[in-house]
């Protein structure tokens, strides 16, 4: 079989999807305030933001990187980093377990509790002004570069399948990709963006699925057979405990790592917990989180299963790629059904705009309240102080009117910043270059597991004006130990725990700032 999908049918195919996702905009985005905007009125059913969540967490990069990773070495691909061999990715999902569990039982409570709608201002409350200004620039700086990268890929296939054959050059296609996204959250934001989260979701998981019984049809096994034919080829090793911690692969190195991945990378995240935080009640948001949770779990497994297939089909009918990352592209629109071509492209649009679009809100939403100052809700306050609700009410409307107007400005200025990065990874051309700026992001998370561990966990007040300083010296120093582990420590190999090391170096600076006066009160 080969797919015979032109750039036009591609192209139409796109425009399909996104008229859908504008129909939605449309009917969530009417008379939409900046409280819909923000958390959607915290109206949001549960199990729509759990179904949502699973397309977000997994985004661009999962759709297409992890598949091609599990037989990398298989295959002997170049340019791929062996940390993710075979099936061994599974060991950071089931720590992601634990680490949803503390975000349900931890942190939501706080969240809820003190009625955040930036999930920074906790900082402000718990340390002050600059350590909330600090956590909050930290989290718009890995989002613009996560965000933008994701995107990247999926301008990079459009490109690539759909516009270069037509010479239109690439700033074009990712000029293009923002705007779409821009006009289907401007309005509705968050409210649009549950919704939308939903209907990616759904598509990316019919195209993996449909992959996957096309590729054992193709392979001539039942689909039954699918994993004894993975473990017969030598790719279903799920747990790595052989080569002890020299291995980037062992057991406890990533378990204990997708344990705090999933602390920092949802729990103190605004774009993640944004979602949380539209739902009704406390209540609702530990139902969203634990049932997302179990769902994500045989989400994972069952991309892993289509990447070890991929790699099957590839060897067997001698399918040659340049890249890991090319793997499940190449295969799905040159070899595969144009069904499969079909819900290929509309699950890569899917898988990188369920990301990308919650992203540019909540880089808005964090923008807005953390920076600008807005509140979502109407002052109590200076209704009891004016005994006038006409004059508040007419004060309001034109304070409300005023705000959207300048968060319209913003959710622009974010979606230039993201176009102008997306243009940058392309004229870099250096895949080696790109993937270490999109590790300097996985940085920037570090500073946030201490920021909220010592919080958390301790009641001794800081000097805040110093919590800057210390938040930036800890990527720093992570960064220097990482490059010379080898000899500091006798061969060991850093992997995602690096994480640990950063939010450990943050927590020590935070000891050595503490303000001896007095012990904070309990938050």
């Amino acid at each position: 079989m080969q797919t015979l999908l032109s750039p036009g049918l591609i192209l139409s195919i796109v425009a399909v999807y996104f008229l859908l996702l504008m129909g939605i905009a449309y009917l969530t985005g009417r008379n939409a305030d900046n409280s819909d905007f923000f958390v959607a009125n915290k109206q949001a059913p549960w199990y729509l933001v759990a179904f949502g969540m699973i397309g977000a967490s997994l985004s661009g990069v999962t759709f297409i990187s992890v598949p091609g990773m599990v037989g990398a070495v298989y295959l002997n691909a170049d340019l791929v980093s062996p940390s993710n061999m075979e099936f061994s990715y599974m060991q950071v999902v089931l720590g992601y377990m634990v680490g949803y569990f503390v975000i349900a039982t931890l942190l939501l409570p706080l969240y809820y509790r003190l009625q955040l709608t930036s999930i920074y201002t906790y900082l402000e409350k718990r340390f002050g002004a600059a350590s909330y200004k600090t956590g909050a620039a930290f989290f718009l700086v890995s989002r613009i570069i996560g965000a933008s990268f994701r995107l990247y890929l999926v301008a990079m296939v459009l490109y690539l399948f759909v516009f270069e054959p037509w010479a239109v050059p690439f700033w074009v296609v990712a000029l293009l990709t923002i705007v779409l996204i821009w006009i289907y959250t401007f309005k509705g934001g968050i409210k649009t963006i549950v919704w939308t989260d939903t209907l990616q979701t759904t598509f990316m998981l019919i195209a993996v699925v449909m992959t996957i019984k096309e590729l054992t049809q193709a392979l001539g096994f039942p689909l039954a057979d699918a994993w004894s034919s993975i473990e017969s080829e030598g790719l279903g090793q799920l747990f790595f405990f052989e080569n002890g911690w020299s291995d980037a692969n062992n057991f406890f190195k990533q378990f204990i790592s997708g344990v705090f991945i999933a602390i920092v990378m949802t729990g103190l995240d605004q774009d993640m917990m944004q979602k949380n935080l539209t739902c009704r009640s406390l209540k609702d948001a530990q139902k969203n989180m634990f049932s997302f949770s179990i769902v994500l779990l045989f989400v994972n497994f069952i991309f892993l299963m289509m990447g070890a297939l991929l790699a099957i089909y590839a060897l067997r009918n001698g399918v040659s790629f340049d890249r890991s990352d090319s793997l499940y592209p190449t295969i799905a629109l040159q070899h595969l059904s144009v069904e499969v071509g079909v819900v290929f492209i509309i699950g890569l649009v899917a898988a990188a705009y369920s990301s990308a679009d919650s992203a540019l809100t909540a880089l808005t939403t964090s923008f807005c309240i953390d920076f600008l100052g807005f509140k979502t809700n109407k002052d109590k306050q200076v209704v009891e102080q004016l005994g006038d609700s006409k004059l508040l009410d007419d004060a309001s409307a034109v304070q409300t009117n005023s705000t959207i107007k300048t968060r319209y400005m913003v959710h622009i200025g974010f979606s230039l910043v993201l176009f102008a990065v997306i243009v940058a990874f392309w004229l870099i051309n250096d895949q080696s270059v790109i993937v270490a700026l999109f590790k300097i992001a996985g940085y920037t998370y570090g500073p946030l597991l201490g920021l909220y561990s010592f919080g958390l966990f301790t009641k001794i007040k800081v000097k805040d004006q110093l919590v800057p300083i210390v938040c930036l010296c800890a990527p720093l120093f992570t960064y220097l130990i990482n490059a010379n582990s080898s000899w500091l420590l006798m061969g060991y190999q850093f992997g995602f725990e690096l994480l640990l090391v950063n939010g450990l170096l943050t927590f020590i600076g935070l000891m050595m700032i503490r303000d001896g006066k007095e012990a904070m009160p309990a938050i």
